[in-house]
């Protein structure tokens, strides 16, 4: 390295101020198209006449949809050590809120330090699992799009041509969990070749060997059993969030479309985004819902509502999952010791060496 090279703590402030630029530029070009031309008057009086039972039934199902995911998570990281079901939730919540407030998705970071503390396992092991569970729930999303799309007899507007590249993305995502790990040796040897210092080596090997290990969590055919199971759950329950916000309004809408929106919702998360998706959730609610004989200004009042209910879910058990992390009052994990890094990690579905 030279000295006119930027080093790596010089290099992640540039980076971080990239993507926030980025993120400030889609959310205000998202922002323009979705909000040109409402009602605001109609919307304030669409939220003022709200059904306040519907709100508290539907702030219920996003707490348990919350809690069902912590669970499924728990099946993942399964593969490492036996993880207690508090520990699990707190650490999800802190981590969604840490999405919700932070750029980058970096409240994968927060939940996957909080397992990892109390539980032994590694950083390594730990985000490979977080970002293996998100990978899953895009595949889970595309393919819910492409098979709710591919149902209706005539899709509106532009949704009628993208069905058959949802389910060939399905497929693809799908494919890529089953095939990276059988690679793994190939990968090991591409490292080896590639320049960089000794130290330096061992980590990326040791990372990778640990992600592998992640990915490799969806391979135990009941573990996998029980994480598709509780995919469909929590995606359904989503499904009939949206719907109870709707009703909430006094608007109808149709399963099918609730599962078209929240997929919307998913995927455009993954886009940099502003803190709490402001943007990226206006532009997604006015592209599903218009086509289905919504006005703009009423799907602007139902995303807003809908928003408010996840900050609200995720603000106070997030909140809460952080003082308990930080008092270390999480119900720590059982004490089985990990394998040292000379022996082979065991699968705790099947008792083989992964």
């Amino acid at each position: 390295m030279t000295a006119a090279d930027p080093t790596p703590t010089e290099t992640a402030p540039r980076v971080r101020a990239l993507y926030s630029i980025a993120a400030l530029v889609l959310a205000a070009s998202l922002l323009y198209y979705s909000l040109r031309g409402i009602d605001w008057l109609r919307v304030w009086d669409i939220l003022r006449g709200a059904r306040p039972l519907a709100i508290c039934l539907a702030w219920a199902t996003i707490t348990s949809a919350v809690f069902l995911r912590s669970i499924r998570w728990r099946v993942l990281l399964s593969a490492g050590k036996p993880v207690s079901v508090p520990l699990a939730f707190w650490a999800t919540a802190a981590g969604y809120l840490g999405n919700n407030l932070l750029p980058a998705r970096a409240g994968e970071l927060v939940r996957t330090v909080m397992i990892s503390r109390r539980s032994g396992m590694s950083n390594a092991f730990v985000l490979a699992t977080a970002l293996s569970e998100r990978v899953s729930d895009a595949i889970a999303l595309i393919a819910i799009s492409a098979a709710v799309l591919l149902a209706m007899p005539n899709p509106p507007g532009w949704l009628a041509v993208a069905a058959r590249p949802f389910a060939i993305a399905g497929l693809c995502g799908a494919a890529a969990i089953a095939l990276l790990p059988a690679f793994e040796a190939l990968y090991f040897r591409i490292l080896k070749r590639v320049p960089v210092p000794p130290p330096l080596r061992s980590k990326l090997e040791n990372a990778l060997g640990h992600a592998i290990q992640g990915i490799r969590s969806f391979h135990d055919r009941r573990r996998l059993a029980r994480f598709v199971a509780l995919t469909a759950v929590i995606w359904t329950m989503d499904a009939a969030n949206a719907a109870i916000c709707a009703r909430a309004l006094g608007f109808h809408m149709t399963l099918p479309v609730a599962f078209l929106l929240i997929a919307g919702l998913g995927l455009g998360s993954a886009l940099p985004s502003t803190p709490g998706y402001v943007g990226i959730y206006q532009f997604v609610a006015v592209s599903i819902l218009t086509p289905f004989g919504f006005r703009r200004s009423d799907a602007i009042a139902d995303i807003l509502l809908m928003q408010a209910l996840i900050y609200s879910v995720i603000l106070f058990w997030g909140l809460i999952g952080l003082a308990k992390g930080r008092r270390g009052e999480v119900l720590t994990t059982r004490s089985e010791t990990l394998p040292s890094a000379s022996q082979p990690v065991q699968d705790s579905g099947k008792g083989r060496p992964l």
